[in-house]
């Protein structure tokens, strides 16, 4: 995210041709993306712990209980990672190219709940219960979203679930909510918001998103934030979490899930799973 930001895990992905107007997305979100995030992340994890760095915009531990991190092992042995958001004491739900994009597969899921970091504290569990959708498409991201079971875990303060919407809202035009532990900027290096945090975004029209992305990318089943001013979710934070405040209470309304490979700051959209589509298929897993 950039100047108010930070999410975990922005999933850029769907291959469309460089001369077709549409912007371009990378299917290759493990390489690209989450292994070289992982690596980032740890290393100035322990950049902070070394050099005593304090300060910046921290999010609170326990003001996203829902917010987990997704500690991914491909089946190359690489480490990857990833967002969720926790809907019960053994589910959470991802998108599901956390699990398999086109040419990596995971092989186990470290799931991090009640932290601030990525990769240091919190409670830690390791799961390799992750389905995804039966009709999930790993050449346009249509229908990017994954059940996670884990072994059953206590709440407390700092460990909540998020319930689902429902219904047919669109939430066109509404303030939302998204959280991670991902890159501040395209350029992000070692700095002071390197920490949980988030940002707001403005959910935008499929249309205007699909503009952007096209109409094989951006379905009835996409739920798109607006890219103005330079915010939105970026390198990390797919799978991550999108959230409305509804009677007084977050509402889980979005599965991170792509955004533009030319960068995420550059003021277009973000698609999102629309989890009001996929409620029914959710709660059957629950």
């Amino acid at each position: 995210m950039f100047k108010f930001v930070v999410v975990l895990a922005l999933a850029v992905c769907a291959v469309v041709l460089a001369d077709d107007g549409v912007e371009p997305i990378t299917l290759n979100y493990h390489e690209e993306v989450g292994i070289p995030e992982a690596r980032r992340i740890k290393n100035l994890e322990d950049a902070f712990d070394a050099m005593k760095i304090v300060g910046g915009t921290a999010a609170p531990l326990g003001q996203y209980p829902y917010q987990a991190g997704l500690v991914i092992t491909l089946t190359t042995g690489a480490t990857s990672v990833c967002g969720a958001s926790l809907l019960s004491n053994t589910r959470l739900v991802t998108a599901g190219h956390c699990w398999r994009d086109l040419y990596n597969q995971a092989r186990m899921f470290q799931v991090v709940l009640g932290s601030t970091r990525l990769f240091s504290g919190g409670t830690r569990v390791n799961t390799n219960q992750v389905q995804t959708h039966a009709n999930y498409n790993l050449n346009n991201l249509n229908n990017d979203i994954a059940m996670v079971v884990i072994p059953r875990i206590n709440f407390n303060n700092n460990i909540q679930p998020i319930p689902i919407a429902t219904g047919n809202n669109d939430f066109v035009g509404n303030w939302v909510l998204a959280s991670g532990f991902g890159r501040t900027s395209d350029s992000a290096g070692i700095s002071n918001n390197q920490f949980l945090s988030h940002v707001t975004l403005q959910v935008a029209s499929n249309s205007v998103c699909a503009a952007s992305y096209g109409s094989s990318t951006v379905v009835a089943s996409t739920l798109c934030t607006s890219g103005a001013g330079g915010r939105g979710t970026c390198g990390g934070d797919s799978g991550g979490p999108i959230a409305v405040t509804s009677g007084g209470r977050r509402v889980l309304v979005g599965v991170v899930s792509f955004g533009s490979s030319r960068g995420c700051a550059i003021g277009l959209p973000a698609g999102h799973a629309r989890v009001t589509s996929f409620a029914s298929w959710i709660q059957a897993r629950m």
